[in-house]
């Protein structure tokens, strides 16, 4: 008999295919030509090089910030043109003769800048005829750029963006403004450090581009590999194991890698399986590589670069950045596990054998020293007083040098070369988004759109500081749909936490909730990407995926909450004591959302007790003595009646 027709939930994808798919920056062309393949190959070689002298303090690379953003975008566009096909019927193995004119044009940016520096400080920045029709240029070539790349909702909302900048005249109630001329708002989308030139490409110039170079040279020695092996070690033999190796895996990677989607990818091609060979079904396992791995993003100490570029939009210091994340981020995989934990003892899905497993001391032994890089970084970041930039130069610089102690590491002079090309393609399609992220920020700060909307949000919030937070979770995840976190994150710091700041949140409180929430767009539908990748892997229906993934991350959507109407959570005038108070609290909390999410503890949980468990975690928002008190005693009193109901029906009482 033929074999049965597979559902097209169950066609299970490779991981290249599902790279392809769910995220546009891994659509390149493929070339027929070895001169052409060389040639991107160099150019983007040329472009690590670039970035790696002028970061390591060399005198004769410094030079003013715009001139470095310039030839930052400059090499972007120049890559991005030459790799990215216009349309999907444009030629895949060679560049078009449009595109040729493209990249002219973008090797003419640069140069422009150079040569009008000068005069532009001399003027006050005041432009002449021909910087506004290079100023225009400049935009389009962003502009089409970015569409190619990142696809065209970002081009679309910039391009929203300028109209509004110069028919503002025309929009109802507060967001009327004057309107500006065409080329009041070329002059400040690329003179000067306002728009393109500006925050945006800053961050993309020198923490992202490091950083991203940084993990692809881990990546290349095998650092995703060695976290797959102790994660496995540490926790696969264990009840539901596939499962927890798939959390630890994801966090490890992610925090460093900085992608959701390509972070899925990578270990979700091996964790996924094995969570489907454990008895996880296809979409809760690819919810657990969904979540675990949009959760890296907001795991210190790196968080995908975020916590430098947070550090840097806020003016603090990198440690007061971590030690407010810390906690958060930890409660956020404890939610994740504690449900992998009930799935697996309702299921009664049991671990990998040990014999089957790698021992922790081996893993160590052979590939223990890839952790030495990432303690030097922290060593360069909190106790060296070097700056990021020179910190992540010297950090890249000694894992190179860490990777050839041991053979399982050792990279050849082709595998640091490769690393350093693999790094500049990552690069480009997280900084052409900043660079197109730069006309939104130009726009928000000429117009005052930024607080206008806070004043809107506010407005319907009636002032309460919880429908505020309600609307500005909503703002966050919709401008954080299909967005790299960096340029997510940048427009919601832009857009949305000046409303919380304005009803006395504290700012770093303020980001971080719309850092959370920018990256929850990546887990839920209809634009989910990370949740739709996994099922890609997994064979699973992409929505039911996106809605168990919600469901997992239900911790991470109420942490916020609690960090924002709770700063100790954050550790911030927090004594020993009191510390320990909340963190037991919050993970209480935590577990009690776990139940309420899974129904099971002991046995199956009725929605009485999943109504009473959810309403016990909520009381647990407020850091008040008497609402802990009440939390608590609920806790206490759930927990009591299902370990007894489990001993009267005979049920295992272990979870």
């Amino acid at each position: 008999m033929a074999d049965r027709k597979k559902e097209p939930s169950e066609t299970v994808a490779s991981g290249a295919e599902v790279l392809e798919k769910f995220e546009k920056e891994s659509r390149t062309r493929n070339f027929d030509l070895q001169a052409l393949v060389k040639i991107v190959y160099v150019l983007c070689f040329l472009f690590t090089v670039y970035h790696l002298a002028y970061a390591s303090g060399i005198r004769f690379m410094q030079m003013v910030n715009v001139k470095h953003h310039a030839i930052h975008v400059g090499l972007i566009l120049v890559l991005g043109f030459a790799m990215y096909p216009a349309f999907k019927k444009s030629s895949q193995k060679r560049i078009a003769w449009y595109d040729w004119i493209l990249i002219a044009l973008s090797v003419c940016m640069p140069i422009y800048v150079f040569a009008r520096y000068d005069a532009f400080i001399s003027t006050g920045f005041q432009p002449s005829t021909l910087d506004i029709v290079v100023g225009s240029i400049l935009v389009l070539l962003v502009l089409e750029c970015s569409r190619r790349i990142s696809g065209p909702a970002l081009s679309i909302l910039s391009i929203i963006f300028i109209a509004y900048a110069i028919f503002g005249r025309y929009f109802p109630g507060i967001f009327m403004h004057r309107g500006y001329t065409w080329e009041r708002v070329v002059q400040c989308l690329s003179i000067g450090t306002e728009g393109i030139y500006g925050s945006t490409v800053k961050v993309s110039a020198t923490y992202i581009v490091l950083f991203i170079i940084f993990g692809e040279v881990m990546n290349k020695c095998g650092m995703g590999r060695f976290f797959n092996d102790i994660a496995n070690s540490l926790a696969g033999s264990t009840k539901g194991g596939p499962a927890k190796v798939a959390v630890l895996a994801s966090g490890f990677l992610g925090s460093i890698n900085g992608s959701a989607v390509a972070n899925v990818v990578t270990t979700g091609t091996f964790t996924i399986p094995l969570m489907k060979k454990t008895g996880y079904s296809r979409e809760f396992a690819g919810a657990v590589e969904a979540t675990a791995s949009v959760g890296g993003q907001l795991l210190p100490p790196i968080m995908g670069a975020a916590a430098f570029v947070m550090a840097e939009t806020l003016g603090v210091q990198y440690p007061v950045i971590i030690k407010a994340a810390v906690i958060p981020a930890l409660i956020y995989y404890l939610g994740i596990i504690i449900q992998v934990q009930l799935r697996a003892s309702r299921d009664n899905l049991v671990g990998i054998p040990k014999d089957q497993l790698p021992k922790a001391g081996e893993v160590m032994r052979r590939q223990g020293h890839l952790l030495i890089p990432i303690v030097f970084l922290l060593y360069m970041l909190i106790f060296s007083g070097k700056t990021v930039i020179v910190s992540a130069f010297w950090t890249i610089v000694v894992t190179i040098a860490v990777a050839q102690l041991r053979p399982v590491s050792r990279m050849s002079l082709k595998d640091i070369c490769d690393a350093f090309v693999a790094g500049a393609k990552s690069t480009v399609s997280v900084a052409i988004a900043c660079a197109c992220v730069g006309i939104i920020v130009g726009v928000c700060g000429l117009t005052g759109f930024a607080l206008n909307v806070a004043s809107t949000i506010i407005s319907i919030g009636q002032s309460s500081i919880f429908l505020t937070l309600i609307f500005t979770m909503i703002t966050c995840m919709i401008l954080g749909m299909g967005l790299p976190s960096i340029p997510a994150y940048l427009i919601t710091a832009t857009i949305a936490a000046p409303a919380l700041v304005q009803l006395s949140v504290p700012a770093l409180a303020a980001h971080l909730f719309c850092f959370y929430f920018a990256m929850f767009a990546n887990l839920t539908p209809p634009v989910a990407l990370a949740s739709f990748a996994a099922a890609g892997l997994s064979g699973g229906n992409p929505m039911k995926t996106g809605v168990v993934s919600v469901k997992l991350a239900l911790a991470g959507f109420i942490v916020p909450y609690m960090f924002v109407f709770n700063q100790q959570l954050m550790l911030e005038n927090v004594t020993f004591f009191t510390g320990i108070q909340v963190i037991i609290t919050a993970c209480v909390g935590v577990f009690l959302i776990a139940v309420a999410a899974e129904g099971f503890l002991f046995v199956k949980v009725n929605w009485l007790f999943r109504g009473a468990s959810l309403a016990a975690a909520l009381l647990m928002i407020d850091s008040g003595i008497l609402t802990d008190v009440i939390g608590l005693g609920l806790f206490a009193a759930i927990l009591a009646c299902q370990y007894f109901k489990g001993r009267r029906l005979g049920a295992a009482v272990a979870v």
